[in-house]
């Protein structure tokens, strides 16, 4: 999975220019590191509510480029996000397959629920109002 973060690192580290008054280019890239990484694992983690990765990433990083590289590393972000997803979006269907998940709600104490959800749903019966309903018109 880090292979997506530190590409996209790589991809932009070059046109790295902060403000003289905030921070060095290696703390700056660091940084930038650290939000990639941080953004690859969160759609790994949960791609279902992190609707526009390229966007929050964008915004965590913008600050360390000048205005005239922004637009390219913008879309470096969102193309190598959107490779990201895909691949992710493979490897659950590859491995989903014949594994049951737990239910996807967590406890009052922040721990995940250790059920087992109901046959073609994602949540438990006791979380079952969690689950998205779709309505037909």
């Amino acid at each position: 999975m880090y292979r997506f973060s530190r590409q996209i690192y790589v991809e932009i580290k070059d046109a790295v220019d902060p403000s003289p008054d905030t921070v060095s280019v290696l703390e700056a890239r660091r940084r930038i590191l650290a939000a990639c990484e941080n953004t690859i694992e969160r759609l790994a983690r949960d791609s279902r509510y992190f609707p526009k990765p390229a966007r929050s990433l964008f915004q965590e990083v913008r600050y360390y480029f000048p205005i005239t590289e922004q637009a390219r590393v913008y879309y470096t972000i969102e193309r190598l996000l959107a490779l990201a997803q895909d691949f992710i979006r493979d490897e659950i269907e590859r491995h989903g397959e014949g594994v049951i998940a737990p239910c996807r709600a967590t406890t009052r104490k922040g721990k995940p629920c250790q059920r087992t959800p109901l046959p073609g749903r994602e949540y438990c019966p006791s979380h079952s109002h969690l689950e998205e309903r779709v309505l037909s018109a």
